[in-house]
């Protein structure tokens, strides 16, 4: 899955260690959950779909760990990094078996399907 990302010969090396190490604690934070839980799902205040995500899973009787970062007045540079980091653009971001399968929306399309049960098994 090709996605364009500025080569590093383009960045000037005065800056690349500030890109390189921009708000990665919020980065290894959900990296170290995703290593530790089958289902992980981030998400923040406000939104309805990380809460559309949890309930879903709730009624599936799926287990997962739950990491919220602020709301739509706060935390908006953490969050930024983990868009950089997964290239999802949008919360919640759900992690199944360290592998990002999308939103709440997505999701629910693997539930339906029967593919999340396969990939919890």
């Amino acid at each position: 899955m090709p996605r364009p990302i500025l080569d590093e010969a383009q960045i000037h090396p005065a800056i690349r260690e500030k890109i390189a190490t921009h708000q990665q604690a919020i980065v290894r934070e959900v990296q170290a959950a995703v290593a530790q839980h089958a289902v992980v799902v981030v998400g923040m205040g406000m939104n309805p779909f990380p809460k559309k995500a949890r309930r879903a899973l709730d009624a599936a009787g799926v287990p997962y760990h739950y990491l919220e970062y602020g709301n739509y007045f706060s935390h908006w540079r953490q969050r930024n990094a983990l868009k950089l980091w997964t290239g999802w653009p949008t919360l919640p971001m759900v992690f199944v078996r360290g592998t990002l399968i999308g939103g709440a929306g997505d999701l629910q399309q693997l539930m339906a399907s029967g593919e999340l049960k396969v990939m919890l098994t």
